[in-house]
């Protein structure tokens, strides 16, 4: 689930990370089937992205044109590439465990999808206005207003997100996931640029470990290299964890991460971009897109 608790929110309550996953694969495999996806395509030769418009529009499949591999892990609501975030405590229980204000654009841990307003599809474009459900309680956050627009760009994909927030509670300030980034299992190796400015490389541990960077990219990558990298102008730090069970709950994980509150009005816009290839190929690009 990519709205798993970041930085601030595993110290209050870390239980809740250590079970999230394994928990709604469980309610996942145990449940009926569930409805018939409703998926839509860019392709523009080059790269191939897709969203599931039964699942909040979500952005569930990155590709090379026409390929058969998603490199993006769509594997139940919570996962995705998508736009979630945290306030405060609010009393809502998730399987037992407490939780907070959390309005998700893929919908609730119960896979109650979110709801899609309003969509349209141009050549190589695609927006979408969606109202997010709180992921403990299913309940439909009319006061969030998610929007996003997707393009692709030669070999990119180029999303803009944007939350509007029009409740009348103020919330505290906590880590927010811009955006969630899962990825599928055989991507197994984080790559980025540390704060001393090295390149590293690494499996993270579970639960969430944190890193920073100098360069405002990361990669996930195969034994051989080549995954895909999410550039990210507006973060400085991230939150990422790997599972490993042999099972559909193997997932990699990372979100750019900053730090503000949810406050009445508040309107919230970024950017980010999606590259596949090697690590060389990636960071090249990146840069590129840095010094522009």
């Amino acid at each position: 689930m990519p709205n798993l608790p970041s930085g601030k929110l595993n110290a209050l309550n870390p239980p809740l990370l250590i079970t999230r996953h394994i928990i709604l694969l469980t309610f996942l495999l145990c449940s009926p089937l569930l409805a018939a996806e409703h998926w839509t395509y860019l392709d523009n030769g080059k790269v191939r992205l897709g969203v599931n418009l039964s699942a909040g529009a979500c952005v569930g499949w990155f590709s090379h044109s026409h390929s058969s591999e998603n490199l993006l892990n769509a594997y139940d609501v919570g996962r995705y590439l998508q736009q979630s975030y945290y306030g405060d405590q609010d009393g809502s229980d998730w399987n037992g465990k407490p939780w907070r204000y959390n309005p998700v654009q893929g919908g609730s841990w119960k896979n109650e999808p979110a709801v899609v307003i309003e969509s349209s599809e141009e050549k190589d474009q695609l927006y979408a206005k969606i109202h997010p459900r709180h992921w403990a309680t299913g309940e439909l956050i009319k006061e969030v207003t998610l929007e996003q627009w997707l393009r692709l760009e030669g070999g990119l994909a180029r999303l803009k997100f944007k939350m509007t927030y029009s409740g009348e509670k103020e919330h505290k300030a906590y880590h927010q996931e811009l955006p969630a980034l899962f990825v599928k299992p055989a991507l197994e190796t984080l790559v980025y640029v540390d704060a001393e400015q090295k390149l590293t490389r690494r499996q993270p541990g579970f639960p969430n470990e944190m890193i920073r960077f100098s360069e405002t990219w990361l990669a996930w990558v195969n034994a051989k290299n080549s995954g895909l990298g999410l550039f990210f102008p507006h973060a400085k730090e991230a939150t990422c964890y790997r599972v490993r069970q042999g099972n559909q709950g193997d997932v990699s994980y990372a979100a750019p991460l900053q730090t503000f509150a949810l406050k009445p009005g508040l309107v919230f816009e970024y950017e980010a971009i999606l590259a596949i290839g090697t690590v060389e190929q990636i960071r090249t690009v990146f840069k590129k897109l840095s010094a522009q």
